[in-house]
């Protein structure tokens, strides 16, 4: 018995047949089959039932299984102690972000890390803020970022800087070129909004009330996705948008946008890491130090 044989194993398992286990592994369907076969040499008993459509485990396979899983996980964490031990950082890292950290702030962060640790692996996950804490909870994710913290979840939230909300117009728009606009002025204005539930509407939304407008009289021509095609809409003249400056940024130096001066814009919300109550692996412990350093610079 070897560690081929059990990886070659465990992988049919999870994947259900021989040829996606051998995809996995980028091998040989054939050397995925000797490996099991070996392996049920070894021992002298049979572990899977190759049905036509279906690999099944045997009673002996169901008995191996965890054990099989157990080894692999042994193998893994001595690779996760032996590159602590080393100054070169390896590995997997997965990060989950809410839409613009997710789109706009993680990616500009990363090029300078992978440039210092070419070896790290990195996928990103965007998502809504609870479904980006639950990730890091379950261990899905390594790491997180959110505009909110979620009270009560078993996760810790570490200020990450600040996310600036903007309010623009097109170029040509009377608000374009104004010092300073009433605010309701601004209200009588038709809006391009975000869809109900986004965190980038909240917290426009919330600054609004905060200057007395009653947002639920607000003239919403049509209520979109994602900040980018707010962005686009407002372009095409289709009304007043508040998105994201980092969603915003290009369109503002192009000047096909422009930005409204008004009573409560830009309004600053703050973003967090969210860190997991376990052992960080060691590219996760490293991005974090990144992160750290980014926001004190």
């Amino acid at each position: 018995m070897n560690l081929a044989q059990i990886r070659a194993f465990v992988m049919v398992v999870d994947h259900g047949s021989f040829s996606a286990a051998a995809r996995q592994m980028g091998i040989s369907q054939p050397a995925v089959t000797m490996q099991v076969q070996a392996l049920e040499s070894d021992l002298g008993v049979t572990l899977l039932d190759r049905g036509y459509r279906k690999i099944e485990l045997t009673e002996s396979g169901t008995a191996l299984l965890p054990h099989a899983r157990a080894v692999l996980g042994e193998l893994e964490q001595a690779r996760e102690d032996l590159a602590r031990m080393s100054e070169q950082v390896t590995g997997r890292l997965t990060l989950a972000a809410s839409t613009t950290p997710g789109q706009y702030v993680l990616p500009r962060l990363l090029g300078r890390f992978l440039r210092a640790n070419p070896e790290v692996a990195v996928s990103i996950a965007v998502a809504d803020t609870a479904q980006v804490v639950d990730a890091v909870v379950a261990g899905e994710a390594d790491l997180g970022v959110t505009g909110a913290v979620v009270k009560g979840a078993r996760a810790d939230f570490e200020p990450m800087g600040t996310d600036d909300i903007v309010l623009i117009c097109p170029p040509d728009h009377r608000f374009a070129t104004a010092e300073r606009v009433d605010i309701a002025e601004v209200t009588a204005e038709p809006f391009v909004m975000r869809e109900e539930g986004s965190g980038t509407r909240q917290i426009a939304e919330g600054a609004l009330r905060s200057a007395g407008v009653d947002v639920a009289e607000l003239h919403v021509v049509t209520e979109l996705g994602t900040g980018e095609a707010i962005v686009s809409a407002v372009e095409g003249g289709l009304g007043l948008g508040m998105v994201s400056s980092w969603v915003a940024e290009k369109a503002l130096e192009l000047g096909t946008v422009a930005t409204v001066r008004a009573k409560g814009f830009p309004v600053s919300r703050p973003l967090y890491i969210v860190t997991p109550r376990t052992t960080l692996t060691r590219a996760a412990e490293a991005f974090l130090g990144h992160l750290r350093s980014a926001v004190e610079r």
